[in-house]
């Protein structure tokens, strides 16, 4: 059997919809940047979920597109606009008010911005208070490595298996773990869509990649095991050995010649990219 396959030609967005991507896809990152200053210790997620909202809703003109999203047998909708892991949750960490913030944590926010119809999801690593350990420190260096890694190996003819294989050679060359239960996604007007961009595999595998498809490169790294387990709230997925997980994510589009990152934020070094 071929392991590899065409795009569907659904999946190939027009000029104008690419446009429509750019917007979402800055919104998106302008949430993550408007949110820093107020990640201190002391204060709750459910604080931060609630600055969020307000200035996608109010100042962005735009929709949180996790709020009310998700619901399926046995699992309620998710109820909040921004996801807030902090420590050992690997992802979909539910907005508290008893989860209140320390300094050394490291808190991953994941945001979706819903603008004209198309999404733009990112997602980064904080560190509360400016300090923490250096396993933490190392393990969020290592995971918006791999995720930038992973972005390097798009281009125009590859194959959405050579992300994978190239993450996780990274990552396991680190000591650490990627994530296999949760992965990258086709995005565009349908917030997860195809393909799916699994952050572990092998080369020449996997869908061929065209120029105008857009997706996320999300890299899950854990410090000890890669498997986790999904609390009772039936969102919140922990590590199972309930060691650190750290998270970086970017909705990127394939270009004739590479990739452009859609929710690139102002303080991140992308010349590597041009």
């Amino acid at each position: 059997m071929n392991s590899t396959y065409e795009a569907p030609s659904r999946l190939i967005k027009t000029p104008d919809e690419i446009e429509k991507m750019r917007v979402a896809g800055r919104l998106a990152a302008e949430v993550l940047d408007m949110i820093k200053p107020h990640i201190q210790p002391g204060v709750s997620t459910l604080e931060l979920d609630t600055i969020c909202h307000d200035y996608i809703v109010n100042v962005q003109n735009a929709i949180p597109a996790c709020l009310g999203y998700g619901a399926a047998p046995g699992r309620p909708a998710f109820q909040h606009t921004i996801c807030t892991s902090v420590n050992h949750v690997v992802c979909h960490g539910i907005p508290s008010a008893d989860k209140i913030l320390k300094k050394g944590d490291i808190l991953n926010i994941d945001v979706t911005v819903i603008k004209d119809g198309y999404h733009g999801d990112t997602n980064m690593m904080y560190i509360v208070g400016g300090e923490t350990s250096i396993l933490a420190n190392r393990l969020c260096h290592v995971a918006q490595e791999a995720m930038y890694r992973g972005i390097e190996a798009v281009k125009p003819g590859a194959y959405i298996g050579d992300v994978g294989a190239v993450i996780q050679k990274y990552v396991e060359s680190e000591r650490f773990s990627v994530v296999r239960e949760y992965c990258g996604h086709g995005i565009g007007t349908v917030f997860h869509d195809e393909p799916q961009v699994l952050h572990y595999g092998t080369k020449n595998t996997g869908m061929r990649l065209e120029a105008g498809m857009t997706f996320t490169i999300e890299p899950m790294v854990n410090a000890g095991v890669w498997q986790t387990k999904t609390l009772g709230d039936k969102w919140t997925v922990v590590t199972k050995d309930h060691k650190l997980s750290a998270q970086y994510e970017h909705t990127i589009l394939v270009t004739p010649t590479g990739a452009e990152i859609l929710t690139a934020r102002p303080e991140e070094d992308l010349s590597r990219f041009n």
